[in-house]
């Protein structure tokens, strides 16, 4: 494959794209930038919610981005959500309270798109004080539509705990987790990073032989899966979760060594 070139750059953000202090080094950007020119499109493909992107729109501009792990595809340049697949309030009924009864301590959190709501015991790590951010009973949350439900544990380990979710979920939705924590990201059954960048590399004209994914994470797995079965590539961090390092088709460095470009470059 030394002489493949993608048609289409598709990154994850935390742990991949962004280093450890929420920042795309000038080289990376540099990077994106001569590929952008040279015709080439880039997506970034998150767990984030969109009101966790704004920073990112200061770096790159313009572009679709694959949010909540596929559910929501929003419009950087314009801050308009594209595209919504959400969990319905009967999966979300069912799944809550049988989560709840097999483990009790489980604390839960969902995503609206735009606006966040969770639970008065749930922990929120980060933009705790964040506009559109708020409490709410759990009655309240599961009563709407959501692009992501979010279970948490505060004492479980994450693979125990993301393990138990998967179980009790049962198919009627899609597991998948992202982070250290004992933090189970579920969303509308079928709904993953892959079905979100097949529809923008869709628009583009783009198939997934020609797409080259960068990621970290087991939320990662299913788009790694989507390019490697066409023959595109699927990188790696170096850091990266056994899992996802077993589904990659190569292996580059880490965030912090500016991993994504010095592959691009390769390229």
């Amino acid at each position: 494959m030394s002489d493949w070139s993608p048609r289409l750059i598709a990154s994850d953000m935390d742990g991949t794209l962004l280093r450890g202090d929420d920042t795309v080094s000038e080289a990376t950007v540099a990077e994106l930038e001569r590929w952008r020119d040279a015709g080439v499109p880039v997506v970034l493909a998150t767990g984030r919610p969109p009101r966790w992107m704004v920073r990112i729109r200061e770096v790159l501009r313009y572009g679709t981005a694959v949010c909540c792990n596929g559910a929501v595809l929003l419009d950087l340049a314009g801050f308009e959500v594209l595209d919504e697949v959400s969990l319905g309030p009967d999966v979300l009924q069912e799944v809550t309270a049988e989560l709840r009864r097999h483990q009790p301590d489980t604390w839960f959190a969902v995503e609206y798109g735009l606006e966040f709501r969770h639970e008065p015991v749930y922990q929120p790590r980060w933009d705790v004080d964040a506009p559109g951010v708020a409490v709410a009973t759990l009655d309240e949350m599961v009563a709407a539509p959501a692009a992501k439900l979010l279970a948490r544990h505060e004492d479980l380990p994450r693979d125990e705990f993301v393990a138990l979710v998967e179980r009790v979920v049962d198919g009627r939705a899609t597991v998948t987790n992202s982070s250290s924590d004992a933090l189970a990201e579920i969303s509308a059954l079928g709904v993953t990073k892959a079905t979100g960048l097949a529809k923008v590399a869709a628009e583009h004209g783009v198939g997934p032989e020609d797409v080259v994914v960068f990621g970290d994470m087991p939320n990662d797995i299913a788009a790694f899966d989507w390019v490697r079965e066409a023959g595109g590539r699927a990188v790696a961090m170096a850091h990266a979760h056994p899992d996802l390092l077993a589904a990659a088709t190569d292996v580059t460095g880490t965030n912090e060594d500016d991993g994504v470009a010095a592959f691009l470059r390769g390229l």
